[in-house]
């Protein structure tokens, strides 16, 4: 159930006024030519109306990767409920060469069997090129759907799925004792539960490596502070409460170590805590603000934001010792980056004749690519691969 839990690229902050409990993350544009495929409704074997359409959440995964483009419902040639039913001939004539059916079946215990196959209708017609079964209950119904997609996505493409990834957020309600909220859903907005309450502003929300814990920054004690909760039991540690700033937490890829940015001294620096010992050791030093720290794959490397050179701009250093190297040169300045897990690519929010995209950067190569203007989406998010 820690999977439950995982994020596997990244994270997303967003910041809502919200009148109703639910989020809905909806994504209304992106890539148009993704590969065509069948994704039939789940057959549903028990009395009444199906308690999920599981079927439906394979196919808005799919499409939300920008990789796949699901048929509409009313143009399905047939819905066969199992692959032995599938007729390849009718999708191939459709330009389809995949084919996702399954089953859903309720148990006298209260739980539920979630089954799938992917039928091959194109180049080994009828073929199953992947199957499985989960038997779960009934929270964890649209679980079990995010899982098949993940494994559907992974067979026909080779990259990891990642629809079972959570996100967090804070969200300002309106008015109360307890006006902001740090909430958790999943990476489409469903099942989102409330991790903490607060009088005071909540901040910078970043994950634990395996998803059991969260780093942010709150204002309760009166000025910034970076605790860590442990979302099993609640318990809050304290990390750093230093005059002025203490933001921008970023867990090592290993779960050892905490980067953060500090302004205890004036002016912006990069400090890391080793979690076991609570150790923490100064990174960067000087005048310049250095702070958004991210890190590479190693634990042992920092990404970071600083304006040593005048205007904010993205550079590397080890957290054992170095200097800062800067890493981007292309646009007028570049920001609040993030590595993705292989180390290969680099995507940050970068300004260029006065507008804002989001960009890629080859960190072997420096090749660099505008992706997306800023307003098409608040923070970029690596769980969404084929966005790049």
């Amino acid at each position: 159930m820690k999977q439950a839990l995982r994020v596997a690229f990244g994270f997303l902050i967003l910041w809502a006024s919200v009148l109703h409990a639910e989020v809905r993350i909806v994504i209304d544009s992106g890539v148009d030519s993704g590969r065509p495929i069948g994704v039939v409704p789940f057959q549903w074997a028990g009395p009444g109306a199906a308690p999920e359409d599981i079927g439906g959440i394979v196919a808005a995964d799919l499409r939300n990767s920008g990789k796949f483009n699901p048929l509409d419902r009313a143009r399905l040639p047939q819905q066969p409920g199992s692959a032995q039913e599938v007729q390849p001939a009718a999708w191939s004539a459709l330009g389809i060469d995949a084919v996702v059916v399954g089953q859903v079946t309720p148990n006298p215990d209260g739980s539920y069997n979630v089954a799938y196959q992917l039928v091959d209708t194109g180049g080994a017609p009828g073929t199953v090129l992947a199957q499985n079964s989960y038997k779960v209950n009934k929270q964890w119904l649209r679980y079990a759907g995010h899982t098949a997609s993940d494994e559907v996505f992974e067979k026909l493409t080779g990259i990891k799925g990642a629809f079972r990834t959570r996100i967090a957020y804070v969200v300002q309600t309106n008015g109360g004792q307890f006006p902001y909220e740090l909430r958790v859903s999943d990476y489409d907005g469903y099942n989102q539960f409330v991790v903490h309450r607060s009088p005071q502003p909540l901040m910078s929300p970043a994950w634990s490596p395996d998803g059991s814990k969260l780093a942010y920054v709150t204002f309760e004690s009166g000025r910034s502070a970076l605790v860590i909760q442990t979302l099993a039991n609640g318990a809050v540690r304290q990390v750093a409460s230093f005059p002025r700033h203490n933001g921008a937490p970023a867990f090592s890829p290993d779960g050892s170590k905490l980067a953060f940015a500090l302004s205890k001294t004036g002016s912006l620096n990069l400090y890391v805590m080793d979690l076991a010992s609570g150790q923490i050791r100064q990174v960067t030093d000087g005048r310049s603000n250095n702070t958004e720290p991210t890190w590479f794959p190693d634990s042992q490397n920092l990404a970071f934001t600083s304006d040593q050179a005048g205007r904010p701009q993205v550079y590397k250093v080890n957290i054992n010792g170095g200097a800062p190297q800067r890493i981007t040169w292309e646009g007028s300045q570049n920001q609040d980056a993030d590595v993705s897990s292989d180390g290969k690519f680099m995507v940050m929010v970068s300004s260029n004749g006065g507008q804002q995209h989001i960009a890629k950067q080859d960190l072997a190569t420096e090749a660099y690519k505008f992706c997306r203007p800023r307003s098409w989406m608040k923070r970029q998010v690596w769980h969404l691969t084929a966005l790049w």
